[in-house]
This record gives C-alpha cells, structure tokens and sequence, in this order.
C-alpha cells in the first residue's frame, strides 16, 4: 500500500483509536502524516525558511525588524503575520524585554546556576533547546538533548507540534542511555517549565533544574551553536521531503557530529571521545623524560 493511500485511512475523528495509534497500526510516520497538513500556504511555508535562515544570523530581529527584512526582500507582509508565523516556529527576538505578561502560575521558573560555573566534566550539566526545522510543505521541530563539557548530543527526536510530549521522550531516552546529570539547564519554553518535563526531571532528585534567563539566547549558547552547525550542515543542503528523509538525514549528521567532529576546545578531539574520556587518535600522552 503506497504512503499516500495510508495517509487516506487515518480518521482523525476516530471514537477509538488515536491518530497516534492508528500511524503505528499502518506503518505510518506520524510527522510526514501531519505537516503536509499544516495548513499553511505555500507563501507562508517561503517566509518561514526565509525568517528561519535570517533568525540564525541576526538572533535579536523581532517580528517588526524581521518584517522590515523581508519587505526588502521584496515581500508585501505585514508585521502581523509576521509576528503570527514566528509564534509559529517559537521564535522570539533574544533581548531583554520589558515584564508586560503575568508569568503563568501553574509553571514554575527555576533560577539560573551556571553562571561563573565551571564546567568541564561529563554529566555535570546536560541542556536542551527546541529548533524550527523547515520543510517544503510544512515544518517540523526538533529537540536535542546535549552533555555541555563534551559537546555530544546523547538524544534528539522530531515532532510536528510544540507539546511537551517528545521534549519527554527525549530526556527518557538520554536518562536511559547515559544516566543524569548534576543539573539540567534549559530556557523557560512551555515545554520545559510543563508539568510532564518536570516531573520527569523530579524522578532524580539529586538532579539540580536551571532555566536561562527570559531572553538571554548566552545562557545556554552551548546548543545554540549546535542548531547553527545543523542548519547550514545538514537542513539547508539537503532537500528533505518528507519526516522519514529528514529523520534520517538528521540521524547521519548527528552522528558523524559526535563520532567524526572534533573542536578545538575539546583539544581536537570528538565529542564522543570527550564524553567517554578516549584519547585522540595519535595522541601518546605527555612526553616522558629519560633517566641518566
């Protein structure tokens, strides 16, 4: 049965089944069967890869400076849709803003600890951000949790909403394979303050919960980094068409990240080697000196 025709029998009213069982019952990823029916127009889905592109070079741009933007570009927007479509993509402009909102009670704020911190072990902080990740009929979005000291990213995972639900999976997945860290730190996306991230992070008490501050993109520059390096690496040389090629082209380039790439502030080496503590290869050590 073709892709399309399964697409077909999915009922999203169904009394019974979930649009989530009834993909696994059909072998049918949930993200392909959702973004094409993003709803948004061709036009839109253009000024979303145009803003995400920009977004990486100017991180401070909000939606009236980013509209300016793309009327120069030759774009007849107004500010209001703009605004609408980098809501959208849980893009912000990265400055300090005036406090004009009633924070949302229900979701706490934990105070920022890695500041002046020293961080240069494994499993001494983790973070985690959200990326927009583009597509030519729709969008997805990408999580990825990353051990800071090393660089390795040790989970990721794509969704076609902004709940918290994959953001969970996630951190499950990372606490799986790698065990937890002193402190988690993250921004205060929704997703992250939600009750279901929290208390999968309250499963380990010894684990400290830290969140940047409101607008500061520095506080966890770490993953911003990543999201740079993916983009232009892998997201914009590839023309992706569907949840099942962007997975996959998003697995190979993580993977060669942390096995093939290495930094210079790792001493050259890969985040892998980093993470498990491998020397580099061709490294024998400090020199030793000779007796008499």
């Amino acid at each position: 049965m073709s892709h399309a025709r399964r697409k077909t029998l999915v009922q999203p009213d169904h009394p019974q089944l979930s649009i989530v069982k009834q993909c696994e019952l059909l072998s049918l990823n949930r993200s392909s069967y959702y973004y094409q029916l993003s709803g948004e127009s061709d036009l839109n889905l253009e000024l979303m890869r145009l803003i995400d592109e920009q977004y990486l070079k100017t991180p401070f741009y909000g939606h009236r400076q980013m509209t300016r933007h793309l009327r120069r570009e030759g774009y007849a927007v107004s500010r209001h849709r703009i605004g609408r479509l980098m809501k959208l993509m849980g893009l912000s402009a990265i400055y300090q803003k005036p406090n004009t909102s009633k924070p949302n009670k229900q979701h706490k704020i934990y105070p920022y600890l890695l500041r002046d911190l020293v961080i240069n072990r494994p499993n001494h902080v983790w973070c985690s951000d959200i990326t927009y990740i583009p597509m030519p009929r729709g969008f997805l979005y990408l999580v990825a949790i990353m051990d800071w000291a090393t660089r390795k990213v040790l989970s990721w995972r794509l969704s076609n909403t902004m709940e918290a639900d994959f953001c969970v999976d996630a951190l499950q997945e990372a606490f799986e394979r790698y065990g937890q860290p002193e402190i988690f730190n993250t921004d205060q996306g929704s997703q992250f303050t939600s009750e279901e991230f929290i208390s999968a992070l309250q499963q380990y008490p010894a684990i400290q919960i830290s969140m940047d501050g409101k607008g500061r993109w520095m506080d966890n520059v770490m993953i911003e980094r990543l999201w740079r390096s993916l983009k232009y690496e892998c997201i914009y040389l590839h023309a992706f068409e569907t949840g099942s090629e962007v997975r996959q082209g998003l697995k190979h380039w993580i993977d060669l990240y942390n096995t093939r790439r290495p930094h210079s502030k790792l001493d050259d080496k890969t985040p892998d080697e980093a993470y498990w503590k491998k020397p580099r290869p061709g490294y024998a050590g400090p020199a030793l000196k000779l007796a008499a």
